[in-house]
């Protein structure tokens, strides 16, 4: 059985292609904005799935936990449309405590269409923040930002 796609990894950036559909306008014939926080979802989702951290087994931990948002800035720089290909990027540039900093962009070809900053809290069923479990932190630590490091490239 053929899984759906997850995307790719390159370097410390996760790509998730994502195909505009008819569903994803409004009646301007342009993406809805709501629809741009679905794809960042997506993207910031199967990162974690590709670096080995599945949502599922979050919730089956004998202390289960799961991920809230708790910031989020985004700029919309261009419209996309029906028919567009677009390339969701996801860096995981670090981790406070118990909150992720994600940065985030949908490109159409080389056109930046929109950018986020996102932090999500790891928090346990009950709404509370806790530090995310060990193998999480070693899963997706590869991933982050050099110490002292930043990027101005999101």
């Amino acid at each position: 059985m053929n899984e759906p796609s997850s995307g790719w990894l390159e370097g410390r950036e996760h790509v998730l292609g994502v195909r505009i559909y008819y569903e994803d306008t409004d009646l301007s014939g342009l993406v809805y904005h709501a629809n741009y926080l679905r794809y960042f979802e997506r993207g910031r989702s199967n990162f974690l799935r590709l670096a080995g951290v599945d949502h599922t087994r979050l919730l089956n931990l004998a202390d289960p936990m799961a991920f809230a948002i708790t910031r989020l800035e985004i700029n919309y720089r261009r419209a996309a449309r029906i028919d567009d290909a677009l390339m969701v990027r996801t860096r995981y540039d670090a981790l406070k405590g118990a909150r992720l900093v994600i940065a985030q962009r949908i490109l159409r070809g080389e056109e930046l269409i929109c950018e986020a900053r996102i932090e999500a809290a790891c928090i346990d069923l009950g709404g509370r923040a806790k530090r995310p479990p060990r193998d999480l932190v070693a899963a997706i630590a590869p991933f982050f930002a050099p110490s002292g490091a930043t990027d101005a490239g999101s």
